[in-house]
């Protein structure tokens, strides 16, 4: 028997949105996690009303329903073997290096598919004891895309929503994916499956073209007879909070700070990223290098922050990636550096929003260069801090971002001479006064797509997408 139904809005998510602190305190103690995605939805989540389904990040334990900072949380439990075949194995090493163009060689596992249907049928199962009759469900990224189907399966009444937030592969790439039918089919079992880019709608298009037998008209496929709709709906930031953070007097004090730290510079380049092959960071300071040697740019007055944000790492080590980027940054640091400044900050850590935020303001430019990304939530970000028009994007064309940002300035991540002459235009503009001009649309725009316009034109179309049976007691609860 499935518990008692009880809530209209759930969202479901890999990770909640805390991390405990692991310090022995009991009760467990928690803290907000600083992912993109989960403040993205913190909002969205409370402004309805609803809860948040997700892992509490402890292995072999369970933990009770949570409120936090106003919003109702309903921890999974995973055994300790799923969070190293599941998370480590099958979504870290299978999934994420082929839904980003192949940059890792992706590996397969016959036990970690296997784990990674447990968890999408455990999640499954517990959308399904806690959703109420005719509930609106919204699943998200490529953690959870058995989850669909299978809790259609369960509860046929719902009205179910996917959203991916990384890049769906081109057919050539998930071709290669052992578990490709099984993931259309979860997919499938959605009432709207949504994309950050048009690129990404259009591969998984061609997917259930390819390996599909179903029905298709216009942007519709029709499994068992069912409406699922495919839509694009890039993701952004919540733009006044970071407004409000980037205005905050202390918050200015400290960016301020920042810079009489490191000397004064003229020039401040900024990346953040996690440290994956895929965000391109090995290109970006081979681009900053040869600048350097060929005496373009000046170390003395000029240098580059890298921040690389430790990530939730259930998988397999990345030494070698480690190694480069390491290598790398020394190698410049030791040819570049003068005796108190090195010419890279490499910073291994995860900084808290004030900090994160004084960052951008004291960066005159962000390199925001990853190979492939779904929705790059540093540039964003950085645009929202932007409070007087000034600073310079370059962006990747790699990222569902740029078709937003027309103004910034893109780049194919690969062509390091194409990536040196972009961050020597973002640094040395032709046209000051013109860069305003471009923030100033971009900071508009952003404010005009923001995190919750993006959410409520999501699950509007999905309130839209079909005609559903009327919720059946008998079925709701077992």
């Amino acid at each position: 028997m499935l518990a008692a139904a009880k809530h209209d809005f759930v969202v479901v998510t890999e990770h909640l949105p805390v991390d405990p602190v692991l310090d022995g305190s009991e009760p467990v103690r928690w803290r907000a996690s600083h992912s993109g995605v989960n403040a993205a939805l913190h909002s969205i989540v409370a402004r309805r009303h609803g809860t948040w389904i997700g892992w509490h990040g402890l292995n072999d334990r369970h933990v009770g329903r949570l409120r936090w900072d106003g919003i109702s949380l309903q921890p999974v439990p995973m055994p300790v073997v799923d969070v190293a075949d599941h998370l480590g194995g099958h979504c870290e090493t299978s999934l994420a290096p082929l839904y980003h163009d192949g940059v890792e060689p992706p590996q397969f596992d016959r036990r970690w598919r296997q784990a990674y249907r447990r968890v999408n049928d455990r999640y499954s199962h517990a959308v399904a004891g806690i959703a109420a009759p005719g509930a609106t469900v919204w699943v998200h990224d490529y953690h959870l895309q058995l989850v669909p189907a299978m809790l259609r399966g369960l509860r046929p009444d719902l009205l179910i929503g996917f959203f991916l937030h990384v890049p769906f592969p081109p057919v050539e790439l998930f071709e290669k994916l052992p578990q490709r039918q099984e993931i259309l089919g979860g997919l499938l079992g959605a009432d709207l499956i949504g994309f950050q880019s048009r690129r990404s709608s259009a591969n998984f298009w061609q997917a259930v073209t390819e390996f599909g037998e179903y029905r298709m008209d216009a942007d519709v496929v029709h499994p068992d007879g069912r409406r699922v709709s495919i839509g694009v709906f890039p993701a952004s930031v919540d733009a006044v909070d970071f407004e409000r953070r980037a205005r905050d007097p202390l918050t200015r004090r400290r960016a301020a700070e920042i810079r009489a730290e490191l000397g004064k510079p003229r020039t401040i380049l900024l990346a953040v990223d996690h440290l994956e092959p895929a965000k391109g960071i090995e290109q970006r300071l081979d681009a900053y290098h040869e600048l350097l040697a060929e005496g373009r740019l000046d170390p003395t007055t000029t240098l580059l922050i890298q921040v690389a944000v430790p990530g939730r790492q259930h998988g397999l080590d990345r030494p070698d990636a480690w190694t480069r980027v390491e290598r790398k940054v020394a190698q410049i640091n030791g040819l570049y550096s003068w005796i108190t400044r090195p010419a890279v900050h490499f910073l291994h850590q995860a900084l808290v929003p004030r900090e994160l935020v004084a960052f951008y303001l004291a960066a005159d430019v962000m390199l925001a260069t990853p190979l492939r990304a779904g929705m790059n939530v540093t540039a964003k970000e950085y645009v929202a801090c932007r409070t007087d028009n000034t600073g310079t994007l370059v962006l990747s064309e790699g990222s569902g971002t740029a078709a937003g940002f027309p103004e910034a300035i893109t780049v194919n991540p690969y062509d390091v001479d194409a990536l040196k002459a972009a961050i020597l235009s973002a640094i040395e503009p032709a046209n000051p006064g013109r860069r305003r001009v471009e923030m100033r649309a971009m900071r508009r725009r952003l404010h005009e797509h923001d995190v919750h316009r993006w959410a409520a034109e999501y699950l509007h179309a999905l309130s839209n997408t079909t005609t559903r049976p009327s919720p059946d007691v008998s079925t709701v609860n077992g």
